[in-house]
């Protein structure tokens, strides 16, 4: 393989998938992203002039990152090298970033390093990278499907310029098929097709908007129908259906965190949404139901607590029932605890009481714990002064105001019960500690 190329060595245009003889070359070409590559846009000015500087390119699979990235490489005059960080090695980079530096000493030529699924590079090979990328001797173009802000260096991050792409919809699909199908020279266009609409339909929603995956599909149906007596493939929607079979569903590990993070929000405020967001991670990503049973015990104290303590008994339920009985007969117990906690009424005031002490901790820093509050089991006790304390069971409605936080903190409320649910009653009787002299 040449390292400092675009491209491997590549089978000859006949052999080349569909998707592949129809990678588009230019801008004109390009379907979707309108809001990064549309007419008059940042990134499409920078393309068309070739004055690129270092970009990172996020979205998920299909959406179009390395044929950016191809197109990229049409249009620059600088020397284009593309790595895949899966099998690139930290030597790899340290080679293309002293060819940069020759191509730029010697001739004045730039040099534009695309790393494909860059979140797969570790920090150190990341680090290599840096120092050429801030003294310019390389223009970084990095590809991930992960969240960079979780898998990049946050100095890489810095100095380049982040582009999100979306999703492709079905209809970015069903254009790229329909091109193919007019293509003579690169496409479809050669052979005697007759497509169904319908069958276009069902190819591009089947591929959820994955352009590759559609114009494979099509091709798949085109080359294996038999034609009519007068040479015409006919594909139809039984033939479509047979030719992808399973639409596609994007799992890595930044949708998982976003789904999870829709549920959490979501036992905030709607059980049609938490419960539709919990059994589309389960049976459609394969998400495991222990990472959303864990998350909604959290929520029962975190976002409901004592105003229905109750929540935390069901989610723990269920939980064990999980444990007992397994998938898919436990989705009926943990669907009861998803709807009995967004149902509940809702208190965040652990929470906040939570933040509160962790302030408290750091501005206190470290105290003596007063003597009334020490240990006394033992003899002599109260010889050290371990003596004052008040058992608040020998008085009245078992309550004694009497100092328990250390010396040098005042009285402070760190837990102000809501007026929501069973909580309600605790503000009552909180209200009416804080009157007792």
């Amino acid at each position: 393989m040449d390292l400092f190329t675009m491209d491997d060595e590549q089978p000859s245009a006949q052999h080349k998938l569909l998707a592949d003889r129809m990678r588009p070359q230019a801008l004109d070409e390009y379907i979707g992203q309108e809001h990064i590559v549309g007419p008059g846009k940042l990134l499409r000015r920078a393309i068309e002039s070739d004055q690129i500087s270092s970009i990172l390119l996020y979205g998920p699979p299909g959406c179009g990152k390395t044929t950016l990235a191809n197109i990229i490489s049409n249009h620059t005059k600088a020397e284009f090298v593309r790595l895949n960080a899966v099998d690139a090695s930290v030597k790899d980079v340290r080679e293309v970033i002293e060819r940069a530096k020759n191509n730029k000493a010697l001739y004045g030529k730039r040099t534009i390093l695309f790393l494909d699924e860059v979140h797969r590079f570790n920090t150190s090979r990341q680090d290599a990278l840096l120092p050429a990328v801030e003294q310019g001797i390389i223009i970084f173009i990095g590809a991930t499907t992960e969240n960079p802000f979780h898998h990049v260096n946050g100095a890489l991050m810095s100095r380049s310029t982040l582009f999100q792409l979306e999703p492709l919809e079905p209809k970015h699909a069903k254009l790229a098929m329909e091109r193919a199908l007019r293509d003579a020279g690169r496409g479809l266009g050669f052979m005697k097709l007759q497509v169904d609409e319908e069958a276009l339909e069902h190819l591009a929603l089947m591929a959820g908007g994955d352009i590759r995956r559609a114009l494979n599909a099509l091709e798949l149906a085109a080359v294996t129908t038999s034609s009519q007596q007068d040479g015409t493939v006919h594909i139809t929607l039984e033939i479509a259906q047979e030719s992808i079979r399973k639409r596609t569903i994007r799992a890595d590990t930044s949708m998982q965190y976003d789904v999870l993070s829709a549920f959490h929000k979501s036992i905030r405020g709607s059980s049609d949404a938490a419960l539709f967001w919990f059994l589309y991670a389960v049976e459609k990503l394969g998400m495991d139901p222990m990472t959303f049973l864990r998350r909604l015990i959290v929520a029962c104290s975190e976002d409901i607590g004592l105003a229905n303590p109750q929540a935390m008994v069901q989610a723990v339920t269920a939980m064990d029932a999980y444990h007992k009985i397994g998938w898919p007969e436990a989705k009926y117990n943990i669907t009861q605890a998803i709807l009995f906690a967004v149902e509940s009424p809702k208190s965040n005031a652990a929470a906040l009481a939570i933040g509160k002490a962790y302030q408290l901790i750091e501005q206190f820093g470290v105290d003596e714990v007063p003597h009334h509050l020490r240990d006394t089991h033992y003899k002599g006790a109260e010889q050290l002064g371990h003596k004052g304390y008040q058992y608040p069971h020998d008085f009245p409605n078992h309550y004694v105001k009497q100092q328990y936080f250390p010396d040098r903190i005042a009285n402070v409320e760190l837990y102000k019960a809501t007026e929501q649910g069973a909580e309600a009653k605790i503000a009552i009787n909180q209200e009416k500690r804080r009157r007792q002299k």
